[in-house]
């Protein structure tokens, strides 16, 4: 599905002013003339800006506002779109229970078998991944991953 790329600026606007509007609530750094606030206003102003040039450009051609892809006309197409959605919302459900390291597991393997990956590579992709990213942001970056049953039972705690 594509949308006119009015619509898309439009979208990026609206999320800019949202984020502009957000930058509010930060607090103030006391003897600064600039805070926490500075740096999200200007990638908000940035966002505005593309926004605009999508928005200007869209307006001038002419494209349908709303083109679905050959594929989204058949209920696959629309599985394919929900795939990753559906993971997500698998994490958020099983992470605390299950841990970090089996949930990213299943995710990564699920969304590879469902990409046409044969389910040995899928499965090893889906391992080496999950331990990859546990190490980097669980170690180096020290970013507290849902342990789960897993880790419990693997390091006793």
């Amino acid at each position: 599905m594509r949308l006119h790329d009015t619509l898309l600026g439009a979208l990026l606007l609206a999320f800019a002013a949202a984020l502009i509007g957000y930058t509010f609530t930060f607090p103030d750094m006391p003897g600064q003339k600039y805070g926490p606030a500075l740096f999200p206003r200007l990638i908000a102003l940035g966002i505005a800006a593309c926004g605009l040039v999508i928005a200007a450009r869209g307006w001038r051609s002419g494209a349908p506002w709303v083109d679905l892809h050959p594929l989204l006309r058949r209920p696959q197409g629309w599985l394919a779109l929900g795939a990753m959605p559906l993971a997500i919302v698998f994490y958020l459900a099983f992470a605390e229970r299950l841990g970090f390291l089996p949930t990213a597991t299943v995710v990564v393997a699920a969304l590879c078998a469902w990409l046409g990956v044969r389910w040995w590579a899928a499965l090893l992709t889906g391992v080496v991944a999950a331990g990859v990213v546990q190490w980097f942001f669980g170690s180096l970056m020290r970013v507290p991953l849902p342990r789960g049953w897993f880790m419990q039972l693997v390091a006793g705690g």
